[in-house]
């Protein structure tokens, strides 16, 4: 995991906050600390809201934002 986004994540809880992170960092792993945050994952066009669930933890972020679209 990157670690500005695990240090925006560990504020965040440590605050009791909730609110969405926009990255660029795809190639991160999620996390347990990163369980109920929204995170924003860029697509390679926009940002796309990831909600994160326990059955999350260990896949990358870019697996759940996909980067072509189906025609």
């Amino acid at each position: 995991m990157d670690d500005h986004l695990m240090i925006k994540i560990v504020e965040m809880n440590r605050r009791g906050e909730k609110k969405v992170i926009r990255t660029w960092s795809r190639r991160s792993t999620i996390v347990p600390e990163m369980v109920g945050h929204t995170i924003a994952v860029h697509d390679g066009r926009k940002h796309v809201p990831v909600y994160i669930t326990e059955a999350m933890v260990g896949h990358k972020l870019g697996e759940f934002a996909p980067t072509r679209t189906f025609r």
